[in-house]
C-alpha cells in the first residue's frame, strides 16, 4: 500500500511552527481527502489540518499539545 505523509502546512508567510491542539481522528480511522484531521494553533489563530488524501490513518507522530516546525510529518495515512 502507498503511504501518504501528513505535513504541518505553512498557512502564513511568517508561520514557522504550529501547536497541535486536538486530533479529530485516531489511528485506524478511515478518512476522505480534505477531511478535517486535527486542530492546530498557529500565529495566534486556529486552523484545521485537512487530509491530503483518502485512506486509513496508520500512525500519529505528533501528540496533542506538541509544537512542531512547519513541514513536520504529523501522521501517516495508508492510501485506500
Amino acid at each position: 500500500m502507498a503511504r501518504i505523509k501528513v505535513l504541518l502546512p505553512q498557512w502564513g508567510m511568517g508561520m514557522s511552527e504550529g501547536k497541535l491542539v486536538k486530533w479529530l481522528k485516531a489511528v485506524g480511522d478511515t478518512v476522505a481527502e480534505d477531511e478535517p484531521l486535527a486542530e492546530v494553533e498557529a500565529e495566534k489563530t486556529s486552523e484545521t489540518l485537512e487530509s491530503p488524501g483518502a485512506g486509513t490513518i496508520s500512525e500519529i507522530l505528533v501528540q496533542e499539545g506538541d509544537t512542531v516546525p512547519v513541514r513536520t510529518i504529523v501522521a501517516i495515512i495508508e492510501k485506500a
